[in-house]
């Protein structure tokens, strides 16, 4: 069953519910108000006639007859009682009725308001003559037949109005459900197309509230599929180029050499070329399985607490020999007491690789600055080198994108997936000396009992 046949169903069955619980109890009410109030207009009627009665005969109020006569000319059912004799002196009824009414009810209660006649009840209300001395009592009484017709016909309308109201409330039950579903059936739609990677062929769907969050999360969804599906496409393409041109290398020496093409000083430097491309292959699948390991392992980073000043100095001890061979300035300036909470060794690797690039593109410095912004750990790498365009910046940290002096290409993404993995970022912009700066952000480090102890 559809959802909106579900809905729909779901809000029939209590609105039904609902609708019976109120119309039995209202029927029952109804029943016990008719009574209520045609007891109290009895009353009424009764204290009338009896006033009046009292007024006209108060000199001759054992004159039956004059009192019959009067009675006699109402339009009600009533029986003029003496509780003295305990009898009935006068009714509007025939005898017959009176004395089965006598037999089947006591007279002398007067706290009973509901009488007994053949299968039907009578609603009764007894009103003293005075003085009480006289013993006389008007009853009058109504058939409960009678109410009972009126409880029908009121309920009869009340269900009519049910009716209506409950046809109005599924009519409008659907429009809402419809209006609920109507975006679900096309988002499933919309997954269809995720489902067949037919990313270029999605729409939005018109939605609100929690619908519309999760349409939006949908398309954001597909988006990041999207762009995923194509950076791997990607990487699949340059990963398959990168390996292809060392293998090329490696097979055209060793095919020569099998083939004795080479003569000795050539043989010689074909082993030599082919041991520097194994390297070359060997560094590049060491880097392309780390990335794996970064994006399916995070459980594998352990951060521990590291004071910013020595962290660099490794930085500046590791990156010596480079700088010396190559000629170039390597400045590093940290604010005292800054600390950084991540896994040591991978974050080293990280920020190598930051620093190494700027060697390589550099003319003559590069400059490192630690410190602290906005709740946030710094870390500035700048090179007085040609700079990057605006295109390039975009894509740089992109896996087998690689600048003019580039290595692998590997170097920037592996240092961007790290430092995303300790909760922080990196982007790329140029520097005020000429040349590339790339900007570390990292989470503040927050010091607790726990890992105080741990600092390095």
């Amino acid at each position: 069953m559809k959802l909106q046949s579900q809905l729909n169903a779901a809000f029939t069955a209590l609105l039904l519910v609902i609708m019976t619980t109120a119309g039995y109890i209202i029927y029952s009410l109804i029943l016990d108000l008719l009574i209520q109030d045609e007891k109290r207009q009895l009353a009424e009627t009764g204290e009338l006639l009896v006033s009046f009665l009292n007024e006209q005969y108060n000199d001759d109020v054992n004159n039956y007859q004059n009192i019959n006569d009067f009675l006699q000319d109402q339009d009600l059912q009533l029986f003029l009682y003496d509780r003295n004799l305990d009898t009935v002196l006068f009714s509007t009824m025939n005898i017959t009725v009176v004395n089965e009414f006598f037999q089947q009810n006591n007279f002398e209660n007067n706290e009973e308001f509901l009488w007994e006649y053949g299968n039907d009840n009578f609603v009764t209300s007894r009103i003293i003559f005075s003085p009480e001395q006289t013993g006389l009592e008007l009853i009058l009484l109504t058939p409960m037949h009678d109410l009972q017709v009126v409880q029908q016909n009121f309920f009869v309308r009340l269900l009519l109005v049910f009716l209506v109201g409950a046809v109005a409330a599924v009519i409008l039950s659907y429009f809402m459900t419809n209006k609920l579903v109507t975006p679900l059936s096309q988002l499933k739609t919309e997954l269809k197309k995720v489902e067949n990677r037919q990313f270029d062929r999605m729409s939005r769907v018109k939605a609100t509230g929690e619908i519309k969050e999760v349409e939006q999360s949908v398309y954001d969804m597909a988006q990041t599929l999207e762009q995923y599906m194509k950076s791997q496409q990607t990487f699949f393409q340059n990963a398959s180029h990168e390996l292809k041109t060392p293998l090329m290398t490696i097979q055209g020496y060793a095919e020569g050499i099998r083939d004795g093409i080479f003569d000795e000083k050539d043989t010689e430097k074909g082993l030599e070329v082919m041991v520097t491309e194994v390297n070359r292959l060997k560094g590049i699948i060491n880097e392309m399985i780390l990335l794996a390991k970064l994006d399916t392992e995070p459980a594998e980073y352990t951060p521990f607490p590291l004071k910013a000043d020595q962290f660099v100095r490794q930085v500046v001890d590791r990156a010596h020999p480079i700088v010396s061979e190559e000629g170039i300035e390597l400045n590093h300036q940290v604010e005292s007491g800054i600390i950084i909470f991540a896994d040591e060794e991978k974050l080293l690797r990280a920020l190598l690789n930051v620093v190494f690039n700027g060697i390589r593109h550099s003319k003559s410095t590069v400059n490192i600055q630690v410190y602290e912004k906005e709740q946030k750990v710094m870390i500035d790498v700048e090179d007085d080198g040609s700079g990057i365009t605006e295109e390039d910046a975009e894509h740089i940290f992109h896996r087998f994108v690689k600048g003019k002096d580039g290595e692998t290409g590997l170097g920037l993404a592996i240092a961007r997936a790290i430092i995303e993995q300790a909760g922080g970022a990196i982007s790329a912009s140029n520097s005020e000396i000429g040349g590339a700066k790339f900007t570390i952000q990292l989470p503040r480090y927050q010091p607790t009992n726990d890992n105080k102890q741990k600092s390095k």
